[in-house]
């Protein structure tokens, strides 16, 4: 069995008011060019079991981001809301990679790497519940398309997925957000284009094979995309929670919105 060794770099010094843990680790890695550094959130509750699992997140980022960006700009309070919800946050850096295997970048295969090397090295290294129905996956603009294209394709490893202002279908955006160097240009691939968009995988789901929750601000210019892969799902009878609620492609949505997230997984996890 392949083994997969995980390395400490740093231990971040949680808040006196967040008793949750924060670590960087880094992850070795033989589909993107080098290892990973990712940020872990472990709740209170795992220093005062050693023996417990609890149920795990992965939250990705959007374009131009890090693994930094959730915690340090988006969400501080993931921490606090780790112990609240007794989760495991997992949040990798998706070096603008659109969480595909890159067909037109053999050094970025982003979705091999998370589902063949990152969930194992976490389920190895992390007190995580280890059953597709304790692991979920959410993440907001590119990493909203990443989470639900992840979900989607591997959904016995990830069993509920969400979407935050997510770039859901690629195809209105052809020279936009690193999307041509990982698939190249559209007008001289446009099947990939077609085959490596979010709202054309929703002929491959069944009604149960996902918990699934999108939203998206009124004011976000992905909205009408969202609105558009929310009546796939209704057309489909694909069972799925949809919200819009004021606001645009910003930050302060997204720190409102982790906590629908969250909400909504914790429900699923408790079943």
């Amino acid at each position: 069995m392949k083994r997969f060794f995980v390395y400490l770099i740093v231990l971040l010094g949680a808040a006196a008011a967040q008793a949750a843990r924060v670590d960087t680790l880094s992850v070795p890695a033989t589909y993107i060019d080098s290892p990973m550094r990712v940020a872990v959130v472990l709740p209170d509750a795992a220093a005062a079991d050693s023996s417990a699992r609890f149920p795990v997140v992965y939250i990705l980022h959007g374009h131009s981001g890090d693994y930094r960006t959730w915690l340090n700009i988006t969400c501080p309070d993931l921490p606090a809301l780790a112990d609240r919800y007794g989760m495991v946050f997992v949040l990798p850096d998706g070096r603008n990679s659109w969480y595909w295997d890159a067909p037109a970048d053999p050094r970025m295969q982003m979705e091999s790497f998370i589902t063949r090397e990152l969930v194992p090295a976490m389920d190895a290294a992390l007190p995580v519940r280890r059953e597709a129905s304790q692991r979920a996956i959410t993440g907001l603009s590119m990493g909203g398309h990443g989470a639900l294209w992840l979900a989607m394709r591997h959904p016995d490893i990830f069993g509920s997925a969400g979407s935050m202002s997510g770039g859901v279908d690629i195809r209105p955006f052809p020279k936009s957000w690193n999307m041509p160097d990982r698939l190249g240009a559209k007008a001289d691939y446009p099947q990939r284009w077609e085959e490596h968009t979010v709202v054309n995988l929703v002929p491959t789901l069944k009604p149960g094979m996902l918990n699934i929750t999108v939203d998206c601000g009124t004011d976000d210019f992905f909205a009408g995309v969202n609105r558009e892969l929310h009546r796939r799902l209704l057309d489909a009878g694909i069972p799925h929670d949809y919200t819009e609620r004021p606001g645009g492609h910003s930050h302060a949505y997204w720190a409102n919105s982790i906590r629908y997230h969250l909400l909504f997984f914790n429900e699923v996890f408790r079943r």
